[in-house]
């Protein structure tokens, strides 16, 4: 069983993560939605994935089986908003093309149903295929977890299917309010996790 470690804040590592997770991502339904041709998927999420995951190298943590097959994106939401990506709008058009107005509204969604109180976000748990069915998601999440506990920190997410949906849920997760809206996509779960004492 691979360990789990902390990937550090260096040259390459957010490019790293990007590609783990757009590679895992690559056949979910909001992907697809996101930006619909297969090959235009290759070429724009694992930038995508990236630019995300830089924030969270500064701004939270990410955690990852020492083989690099998993990966857990997290950021720390404190009282004020979640700091934004510099030039998001101009790397977006520029990586994505005609696909970044669907790239938009999902962020535009996604910020508007953030809640405001302070808590720790998952923005991504991406499992390669192939290590898949494992638990190693799950190992991920229960080790997080405690440490939220043992802290008295809530956690949120966006479940991104009915699966990764009761996934979350066997963790404590609940719904919170309706699945974003998406306008012709697939269903996207605001999900909520209180601190378990």
């Amino acid at each position: 069983m691979t360990e789990i470690i902390r990937i550090q804040n260096a040259p390459g590592a957010a490019e790293t993560i990007g590609a783990i997770i757009a590679t895992s991502f690559h056949e979910q339904e909001v992907s697809a939605w996101m930006i619909p041709p297969d090959e235009d998927r290759r070429r724009v999420m694992p930038p995508f994935f990236s630019m995300l995951s830089e924030g969270a190298l500064t701004h939270g943590e990410v955690h990852a089986t020492a083989d690099m097959s998993a990966v857990a994106v997290w950021y720390h939401k404190g009282v004020e908003p979640l700091p934004e990506v510099p030039d998001r709008a101009a790397r977006v058009e520029a990586f994505a093309g005609p696909h970044a107005e669907r790239i938009e509204q999902m962020g535009e969604e996604m910020d508007r149903r953030h809640p405001d109180e302070p808590h720790h976000y998952l923005a991504f748990l991406a499992v390669l295929p192939g290590h898949q069915g494992r638990k190693t998601g799950t190992r991920l999440l229960e080790g997080y977890h405690r440490r939220l506990d043992e802290e008295g920190i809530p956690a949120y997410l966006e479940a991104s299917s009915t699966r990764s949906r009761r996934l979350y849920l066997r963790h404590g997760y609940r719904d919170l309010g309706d699945p974003l809206d998406l306008p012709g996509g697939p269903p996207m779960y605001p999900m909520w996790r209180p601190p378990n004492p």
